[in-house]
């Protein structure tokens, strides 16, 4: 089978699905009394994140773990060891180091990784819908513009390695007090495998939070996903998380995402046939700098083809706006 995007980097290795998705053995687990002094980070819909003292190397770490209701179900045991594998084997600055994966005293999976205090990209926009102010109020087209560059840069480091991330959006980009960028959450990442990827089939929702991760056989968040992520095409390739960060930056500039609805199926039903309003139609109270928005639209084009056809391509066209606004910044 031929890779899923030739590089020019083929000289990296490629991440296999063999290799991510392998059972951890039952025999083993973590030493007891290792890790002390819990305090829940974050919670989310299928795992808990806690701060704890590993004792052993005497620093304070990031502990990840499934819900107790799902820590035995196969499919979440699958995908948990993929996002700890995953990102453990894609060693770049905008991915986070993970330090352990085992089990603990119950069997249950759980992998450690480095803390970092901050806020991902959906909190500072919630904040500033609760002030009642635009996200890029406080941190400025220039900054937010830096941040993606951060993020692209960690998805070519990752599709040079056959990897995909398939789940792009706000609340999986943190930023860090000392200019840490890290692209979190590969559990969904889509990895180079012989076989196709078999994914169990779950209801998918007529109605709900259009902002969940994974509906049905769909994998990905909807307001973010592809027409091809929506439509499940097996030829899904790197150019998906191309879309899914043009989704992000289109919710920048716009203020609101490309779509807007109540339902999940609504969401997806735009996504697959409608294009959206340009952002400087739809935030008409500030200018939007015409190449940011000219990147963002070549970036969620529907048809893969014309879309800006690589992270790195998009790294380039977004230096080059961070060039001429630094240039006019002088001036």
């Amino acid at each position: 089978m031929a890779r899923l995007f030739p590089h020019p980097q083929d000289k990296y290795p490629v991440v296999h699905l063999e290799d991510t998705d392998l059972d951890l053995p039952s025999h083993v687990r973590n030493a007891d009394m290792r890790y002390t002094q819990f305090k829940t980070v974050a919670k989310g819909g299928k795992c808990l994140i806690q701060s704890c003292k590993d004792y052993h190397l005497s620093r304070v770490v990031a502990y990840k773990s499934l819900h107790r209701e799902i820590a035995d179900d196969p499919f979440e045991q699958k995908r948990f060891l993929r996002e700890a594998r995953v990102t453990a084997m894609l060693q770049h600055p905008n991915t986070i180091p993970i330090y352990e994966l085992s089990r603990d005293r119950r069997g249950h999976f759980f992998f450690t990784m480095k803390l970092v205090e901050g806020y991902t990209l959906r909190e500072v926009q919630d904040m500033a819908a609760e002030e009642g102010t635009q996200a890029v109020d406080g941190y400025g087209f220039h900054r937010l513009v830096t941040i993606l560059i951060q993020v692209a840069n960690a998805l070519d480091y990752a599709h040079s390695h056959g990897v995909v991330h398939r789940d792009v959006k706000p609340a999986n980009i943190l930023m860090g007090p000392f200019g840490e960028v890290l692209l979190l959450d590969w559990g969904l990442a889509k990895v180079w495998s012989e076989e196709p990827e078999e994914i169990p089939e779950m209801p998918l929702l007529s109605s709900g939070d259009p902002t969940l991760t994974s509906q049905g056989k769909l994998q990905g968040t909807a307001h973010y996903m592809s027409p091809e992520q929506v439509e499940g095409a097996p030829s899904l390739d790197h150019r998906s998380d191309i879309y899914s960060v043009g989704a992000v930056l289109y919710e920048v500039l716009a203020g609101r995402t490309t779509f807007v609805g109540d339902k999940v199926s609504e969401i997806l039903n735009q996504v697959r046939t409608l294009d959206p309003p340009a952002p400087s139609k739809v935030a008409t109270d500030r200018k939007i700098p015409s190449q940011l928005e000219e990147i963002c639209m070549r970036c969620i084009e529907k048809d893969p083809d014309r879309r800006i056809q690589t992270a790195r391509a998009l790294v380039a066209a977004l230096r080059s706006w961070r060039l001429r606004w630094a240039a006019h910044a002088d001036e």
